[in-house]
């Protein structure tokens, strides 16, 4: 019986795609925290399918995907970031326009390369099975240097968050940890997107920090949360797969966002221990 559940887990590619979801779950939880944090869910989405335009113009010239995506994703990082204080609409216009231009370039450039319209459901949805050994030694890289900046600037970070005003007043340069920060995440979205796809990289990027959220306060706990919750959602979800032949990173993403759906089903259960007010 034992050997049935584990099976899945002997297989060299599903070996692979496991080491992978968790080193993609670490990196998500350093970057996705901050994201919830700062009300940036829409940008994070934005930011995972305008990355197309870059990726399509890389493919066709023989590029790099990655420089790619991360170009389109800071372009439209930037363009966010210098039309939020507007006076003439919000933030989320600002990013839904974005949004809505970037990946229309993105169809219209993949749409005149017969070359490139192939790889489009691989950018969409990826396959986590598919990993690679420089796939991982790429995640691992990407996972150390987003720790290193995540850790040097995590109090400007949380001063930005919750308080702008006072950050700018203590000398820590907001505007600069707004900088940092959108770099953050536009390496963190190009190098999951040519791993695992956009589906995968955005639902781990938002689900286990969201989840994280609900069981824990301080920021750090909050984050080593959300990293034990991708890893669980990357074995259930490869082991569920495995066994139902469903597709494995939407299968992950999916588990990443039942979890959620969980603990938030929880937190409202009328239990006794829990009191009255």
């Amino acid at each position: 019986m034992l050997t049935t559940l584990t099976e899945p887990f002997t297989v060299s590619f599903v070996q692979r795609a496991l080491l992978g979801g968790v080193l993609l779950a670490a990196v998500c939880a350093l970057t996705g925290v901050w994201v919830i944090a700062r009300g940036m869910t829409f940008l994070g989405e934005a930011m995972s399918h305008g990355m197309l335009p870059g990726v399509a113009v890389a493919s066709i010239l023989g590029g790099n995907p990655v420089i790619g995506a991360a170009v389109s994703a800071f372009a439209m990082a930037a363009g966010v970031n210098a039309l939020r204080n507007s006076r003439e609409f919000g933030r989320d216009t600002s990013i839904g326009l974005l949004f809505v231009g970037m990946l229309s370039i993105g169809v219209i450039i993949v749409s005149h390369s017969r070359s490139f319209a192939t790889d489009l459901t691989a950018f969409l949805f990826g396959d986590v099975l598919a990993i690679r050994r420089e796939d991982l030694l790429l995640l691992a890289g990407a996972g150390l240097l987003v720790a290193a900046v995540a850790a040097v600037f995590h109090r400007p970070f949380l001063a930005l968050t919750f308080d702008p005003r006072k950050a700018r007043t203590l000398g820590l340069r907001p505007d600069l940890a707004n900088v940092v920060m959108m770099g953050l995440l536009t390496v963190t979205m190009a190098v999951a997107f040519s791993v695992v796809g956009t589906l995968l990289a955005f639902g781990m990027l938002i689900a286990p920090s969201a989840a994280a959220m609900l069981v824990a306060r301080r920021l750090p706990a909050v984050m080593l949360a959300a990293f034990l919750i991708g890893a669980t959602a990357t074995v259930l979800g490869l082991w569920i797969s495995w066994f139902a032949a469903t597709a494995a990173g939407a299968t992950i993403a999916a588990v990443a966002v039942g979890i959620f759906f969980v603990l938030l089903g929880a937190r409202r259960l009328p239990l006794p221990w829990k009191g009255t007010s």
